[in-house]
């Protein structure tokens, strides 16, 4: 199969391997490529990307192979969480019990709170939002930074890259939204200007040609990349959005104000079809339950698939929600109806983030607390606790990458891919931290 690079790619790989062959001393080879690439005028630099280049993908492509052979190892049965070892029912009740866990890389570099991350959807790549107004780009396999975002001049709320990794948007207490180019070395190539008070969140609707924000100026607004245009204005809150999440197909959304409620909206009427109404406090986040998870909440609520109420949408995809909420609990919801299905109760401290592990079983939530919990959603019991940050822990992130394999273990099979999971975590400690299945 014949792989087309293009002329910017192209260029990179050429001067990549003339920089090798200079440093490995052949010369007479170096001056025959550079004339066949047609670079005459290319010279080793240190300070240019193409330094020691292929060198590192080597290296990167065997530490690969050593991993996906060892995680090979753990793929005849599913695994639940790593990061300790099971609680039986006593310890758990027991005061004072608290699972431990460990880290893989401890990030440090930023100079204030830590807001947000988000991992590329295909490298071993995430980026970090901070209060000091930077975003920062890590390799979380090796713990190393690669590079710092400087453009916004207040504190960055959120930071999301499409589904392909191609654009990174960020948003800020600047009244401003960035787009980042990632294949153009993370330029800056787009300022979206609109939102009246500080913007909580921006996210990428599916298809990547558009993104929501939600704001403190109490609306959501949809943007036109192409265009860089707001080109729907919504005002499902009387107060603060904290954000606004896309449905997996993009027809909804949800939010969660200052008010105490989230809302289910349709994006093109900008309608609410549902009130979550429930919380004693600020509703910090609020997610769709994924599909994988539906049949874990029904189990949990002793449902069965119930056909849909009048006039109200049969979508799997914003079937469930759950809120966390400074009033420290966690709520999970019938979305379609607006019903309290069940209340999670265990955290001390306000519950800012929420992520469902993928093999729909688990729900992580983090918290002021300095905690990240496990909660195993058929029973809706806390079955891990670990102290994760010294302080506030902001946000939790899932990352997947894909590895693949045929049946004799060698890469670039055509059999099932393997995928490995990670999580990141980011505090007001400043830090960010990196767990590994």
């Amino acid at each position: 199969m014949s792989i087309l690079l293009s002329e910017r790619q192209t260029d990179d790989l050429h001067k990549a391997i003339l920089d090798y062959l200079h440093n490995a001393g052949f010369t007479k080879t170096f001056e025959q490529f550079k004339e066949d690439a047609k670079l005459p005028d290319f010279q080793p630099d240190l300070g240019q990307k193409s330094n020691g280049l292929l060198v590192k993908k080597w290296t990167s492509v065997i530490r690969m192979q050593k991993k996906k052979l060892g995680y090979r190892k753990h793929c005849t049965t599913t695994r639940t969480w790593p990061l300790s070892q099971p609680v039986s029912a006593e310890e758990t009740t027991r005061t004072g019990s608290r699972p431990q866990g460990s880290s893989k890389h401890t990030l440090t570099g930023h100079r204030d709170a830590v807001n947000a991350v988000a991992f590329h959807p295909v490298y071993s790549v995430l980026v970090s939002a901070s209060d000091d107004s930077t975003m920062k780009v890590w390799d979380w396999e090796t713990g190393e930074m690669e590079r710092t975002l400087k453009g916004h001049t207040k504190r960055i709320t959120d930071c999301e890259y499409d589904s392909k990794g191609k654009n990174l948007v960020s948003c800020a207490y600047d009244l401003f939204i960035k787009l980042w180019n990632v294949e153009n070395d993370y330029q800056n190539f787009s300022t979206l200007r609109g939102h009246e008070h500080s913007v909580s969140s921006a996210k990428f609707l599916p298809g990547d040609d558009k993104i929501i924000s939600s704001s403190r100026d109490q609306t959501v607004r949809i943007w036109e990349i192409a265009t860089t245009h707001c080109i729907k204005v919504i005002r499902p809150h009387g107060d603060w959005i904290r954000c606004a999440i896309p449905s997996s197909d993009g027809k909804f959304f949800i939010t969660c104000s200052m008010d105490h409620t989230a809302h289910i909206v349709e994006l093109e009427s900008g309608t609410t079809k549902a009130e979550l109404r429930g919380h004693d406090n600020v509703v910090e986040s609020a997610v769709f339950v994924p599909v994988t998870c539906i049949p874990t909440i029904r189990e949990l609520l002793g449902q069965k698939p119930a056909a849909a109420q009048s006039g109200v949408p049969d979508n799997a995809n914003i079937s469930y929600a759950a809120t966390s909420s400074r009033d420290k609990t966690i709520k999970l919801w019938d979305a379609l109806r607006g019903q309290c299905l069940h209340t999670l109760v265990g955290h001390d401290d306000w519950v800012r983030a929420l992520v469902f592990h993928p093999n729909g079983k688990y729900l992580l939530s983090a918290a002021d607390d300095h905690t990240i919990r496990i909660w195993e959603l058929k029973t809706g019991r806390c079955i891990r606790k670990i102290e994760a940050h010294e302080r506030f822990v902001s946000s939790l992130a899932w990352g997947r990458q894909t590895i693949r394999s045929d049946t004799n273990g060698k890469a670039g099979g055509s059999s099932a891919p393997l995928l490995m999971n990670v999580i990141a975590s980011a505090s007001s400690d400043q830090t960010l931290k990196i767990w590994i299945p």
